[in-house]
């Protein structure tokens, strides 16, 4: 099998928080007309770079491991013959992922955390997924690995709006 790349899915509620945090004070210096004020260069640097480290997630599946790759470079590895099951999470706090809607990977009880998943400083933890093409992530996933149990549910809760993953 060759490579697919998966890119990371964005969290609406995510993007509207941050935008609107570095909006508002762009939109007070529009208005006052003074748009030559370095304020207004620094804020809409940091929207420019927040943009750019949202977009460049990736998550690479090859035959024998997930990637996790940012700025085009492997950050992280997980071999996909250690992964027991994956499950739905909501945690907030993994940086793997700009989503609150996140799949996380539980792992064969045979495997040490050296066997399984070799990542980076920046990477400590295992970290949980959200791929935006999820139920094709979730076949390739199966087919790499037949016994993988996959226990997430596409099931629309009511606070998903239009799908999206808020």
């Amino acid at each position: 099998m060759e490579k697919k790349v998966f890119r990371s899915s964005v969290s609406v509620l995510l993007l509207i928080g941050i935008g609107g945090s570095f909006s508002c004070p762009l939109i007070l210096l529009i208005c006052s007309g003074n748009i030559f004020h370095p304020v207004f260069f620094i804020f809409t640097g940091l929207i420019v770079f927040f943009v750019y480290m949202i977009r460049s997630i990736r998550y690479v599946l090859t035959d024998k491991e997930i990637q996790f790759c940012f700025e085009g470079k492997v950050k992280g590895k997980i071999l996909i013959s250690a992964i027991a099951s994956v499950e739905r999470s909501y945690e907030p706090h993994n940086f793997c992922s700009v989503s609150f809607k996140k799949m996380r990977f539980i792992f064969n009880k045979d495997y040490k955390r050296s066997d399984y998943f070799s990542g980076s400083r920046f990477l400590p933890f295992i970290p949980s997924i959200s791929p935006v093409r999820e139920k094709e992530f979730l076949e390739t996933l199966k087919t790499l690995n037949p016994n993988i149990q996959i226990n997430v549910s596409g099931k629309k809760r009511w606070w998903r709006i239009w799908d999206w993953d808020i």
